[in-house]
């Protein structure tokens, strides 16, 4: 699992790396503007004015939200994607922390219309996802969402497969969604898939 050197190291080519691995349609990144642009518009379409982003990264999709006029909090791991981020999104109120840790108390203290999370939430463990969406469920305005994109399968079957086909591409320090394990502990989660590794997952309060 990278560490926070590593994420900071990585901080200044992540958008290249995604948006090459995305045109080639290629595991982990196909899907991921379409992803983004629709979480993008499901949040635009509802009530939108607190926004949480968790693992916000150079704030790609969060500076969009930014400029229409959304009041953006996040956290993120690396120091270095925080500050790429601040210079797009300078009232933003950007924090560090472990978020496989839960969140720093500063975030603790709002409410939120939309909880965002793109490709962060795979670094960690099915047990840290859970708590961590139970506690962000309560964060959450009236009619307030939970939408996350990530690299995700709907089955067990459908993961192990594709990880057979991926190969030694596949990366095991990451652990990703696969949605009937996750109903278990919220029925009212929803799933669709937008390319063979990616989906968009999403619960509301």
């Amino acid at each position: 699992m990278l560490n926070n050197e590593g994420f900071d190291l990585w901080a200044d080519g992540y958008d290249q790396i995604v948006g090459i691995s995305d045109d080639e349609g290629t595991y982990p990144f196909a899907g991921y503007k379409h992803i983004l642009n629709e979480i993008y518009n499901r949040t635009l379409a509802g009530k939108c004015d607190t926004i949480l982003d968790i693992g916000f990264g150079t704030g790609t999709l969060t500076t969009k939200l930014y400029e229409q006029g959304c009041h953006v909090w996040g956290q993120d791991f690396s120091e270095r994607m925080i500050e790429l981020a601040k210079e797009k999104m300078p009232k933003a109120k950007l924090y560090q922390g472990d978020f496989s840790k839960g969140l720093v108390k500063e975030l603790k203290q709002n409410r939120y219309d939309a909880i965002i999370a793109t490709y962060s939430l795979h670094h960690l463990s099915d047990e840290q996802k859970v708590e961590l969406l139970k506690d962000l469920l309560l964060l959450l305005n009236d009619d307030g969402h939970i939408y996350i994109g990530d690299v995700a399968f709907e089955t067990r079957a459908e993961l192990e497969h594709h990880r057979a086909l991926i190969g030694d591409e596949w990366d095991d320090d990451e652990i990703y969604f696969v949605v009937d394990d996750f109903k278990k502990s919220f029925p009212q989660m929803q799933f669709e898939q937008f390319s063979f590794c990616s989906g968009l997952l999403s619960l509301k309060r």
